[in-house]
């Protein structure tokens, strides 16, 4: 037969899990009164681990904000800012669209009428910049020479 507890030995249960409880609270807030913000500090060292001593002062490198570079490299010989020369190796003026062979790399660039300065034919002198197109590389102020 199982055994039954009367109403008052289930409140002295009660009470004692309460006060146990309690107990257990205050012996956690005891032991973290002894810990502080300057013991939950992690530092990093020269090698990338974690350590609880602070970096030597000596060894800090003074960094510019200009300095940071957010992304890629920038570069300084990009072609879209340099003008190249060449001659419009064919043009279709219906369709306002043709090719320019560069006059140093031999290579090919399409050029459309409405990236023209002025207008351009078959067997003109050129200078242009390239920027970058959906199918690649684009003449862009386009003029004659």
């Amino acid at each position: 037969m199982a055994d039954s507890f009367s109403k008052k030995e289930k409140q002295k249960k009660k009470a004692q899990k309460k006060k146990e409880k309690q107990a257990r609270k205050e012996a956690r807030k005891a032991e973290s009164k002894g810990s502080s913000l300057e013991d939950m500090i992690a530092y990093v060292d020269d090698n990338g681990r974690i350590v609880d001593t602070p970096p030597d002062e000596s060894k800090k490198k003074e960094i510019k904000a200009e300095d940071i570079e957010l992304g890629g490299p920038r570069r300084d010989d990009s072609p879209e800012d340099d003008f190249y020369t060449g001659r419009v190796s064919f043009f279709n003026n219906d369709k306002g669209y043709g090719f320019i062979k560069d006059r140093n790399s031999k290579d090919s660039y399409f050029v459309h009428i409405n990236k023209c300065l002025e207008p351009i034919t078959e067997g003109d002198q050129v200078q242009f910049t390239l920027e970058r197109g959906d199918k690649g590389m684009v003449a862009v102020g386009v003029k004659k020479i």
